[in-house]
């Protein structure tokens, strides 16, 4: 069995995330390769957040909520979830969808995390985080983390 991993062809795991990926800038979302789904996997979830966060706003800013992606999905560059029969929950911008990084301050960690789960989840549009994480409970499989940072 191959280890379980998510990868960028626009960043290495802890460099830097490409500009256009930001919130201020074209605000589209990296390509990302998942590989090693595990092969009792029916959906994965993936959280993109910002743990730098806290100082600044108090907690950790959620980016991108995504869940009941396919476990054969391509994510690539404008990954659109909802054509892939996905859905995209409220992050912190108060929007639905991906939100790039914005830090307020200074270069900040983001973390791309990608949950391969035992079953697809019923949970409304309106869903953030905190709903994902209390849906996900007890169906995790696996976990494969990338990390990329950006500056104002």
């Amino acid at each position: 069995m191959s280890e379980f991993t998510l990868s960028s062809s626009a960043f290495d795991d802890g460099e830097r995330i490409p500009e256009k990926h930001g919130h201020d800038a074209a605000d589209v979302s990296p390509p990302l390769t998942v590989s090693g789904v595990p092969d009792e996997a029916t959906s994965l979830a993936l959280v993109m957040d910002d743990p730098d966060a806290v100082e600044p706003a108090g907690t950790i800013w959620d980016h991108w909520v995504v869940w009941n992606v396919p476990p054969d999905a391509t994510l690539p560059e404008g990954w659109d979830p909802e054509a892939d029969g996905a859905s995209e929950g409220a992050n912190d911008f108060g929007e639905r969808g991906y939100g790039g990084p914005a830090p307020p301050d200074r270069e900040h960690t983001y973390r791309f995390r990608l949950f391969a789960l035992d079953t697809a989840l019923d949970l409304p549009a309106s869903a953030d985080k905190e709903d994902l994480k209390v849906a996900m409970s007890g169906h995790v499989l696996d976990e494969a983390k990338l990390t990329g940072t950006y500056a104002p």
